[in-house]
């Protein structure tokens, strides 16, 4: 009789550790030389913080976990050559990571860890906070929820009458280079939220900020909604890779 069937079936763990690209290694028969480069890296991590390291190294971090027993630097190096970046690393949608060859469960669950902390502390350091006179960490919020995204989202950041951010809610998504959205439906959750002003947000996944001329038209709609509802509408900032765009600084509204 099989051990299985003398002791049971082991239940399968919710992800199998991914295996990075090479040769295999068992516990026993991983090389010393891993082990001793994975606690320096630590080491100079926890001492020098992100600034003593590469995006490399820091995604060898991440992949420490998800491949526990193998040399991850080859699979670091190739998964950032596939997606440029560090930040674009973390931000590719599952499906474009599991293309990679190496990249299981394990592995995107981590970066999406990692994805999602990111996200978390940047909109802590804005919500229930006044907008205007932390301009800068709305802009890195914005950053980093949208800048690396491939397709466009239309984000709406709603303000009490001290400007102080009370939501900030997801509209629309759509293609490259197109969003649906519609003034009506923006002006009609102003009101449910008891909103007194808001900013507009989206992204070009192009990379270039410039806007269209269906994002001007658009914005012009949503401000004549606004004006008739006694709403401010702040401004609109469109979100490049490296830079962004303001309306109200550009004068265009």
């Amino acid at each position: 009789m099989s051990r299985a069937r003398d002791f049971g079936e082991r239940p399968l763990p919710l992800f199998e550790a991914d295996e990075a690209v090479g040769s295999p290694l068992t516990a026993s028969k991983r090389p010393s030389y891993i082990a001793d480069h994975r606690k320096r890296l630590r080491s100079r991590f926890i001492s020098g913080g992100a600034q003593a390291i590469p995006d490399y190294e820091l995604l060898e971090l991440v992949l420490f976990r998800a491949i526990p027993r193998q040399d991850v630097k080859p699979l670091a190096h190739k998964i950032l050559q596939t997606f440029g970046d560090f930040n674009a690393v973390v931000s590719a949608p599952a499906t474009r990571l599991a293309e990679v060859k190496g990249v299981g469960d394990a592995v995107i669950c981590e970066l999406k860890i990692v994805e999602a902390a990111a996200h978390r502390l940047a909109r802590a350091r804005v919500m229930h906070r006044p907008v205007l006179s932390g301009w800068e960490a709305l802009l890195d919020y914005c950053h980093t929820t949208m800048a690396h995204r491939d397709t466009e989202q239309f984000r709406v950041l709603f303000l009490d009458t001290k400007n102080t951010l009370i939501a900030d809610e997801a509209q629309a998504e759509g293609t490259v280079n197109h969003v649906p959205v519609y003034p009506r439906e923006v002006a009609k959750r102003a009101l449910e939220l008891n909103a007194s002003a808001l900013i507009l947000v989206h992204n070009h996944p192009s990379g270039d900020p410039t806007p269209s001329e269906a994002d001007i038209a658009m914005t012009h709609q949503i401000d004549r909604a606004c004006q008739t509802l006694s709403l401010i509408l702040h401004d609109h900032i469109i979100i490049g890779k490296s830079r962004e765009l303001s309306f109200r600084a550009e004068g265009l509204i």
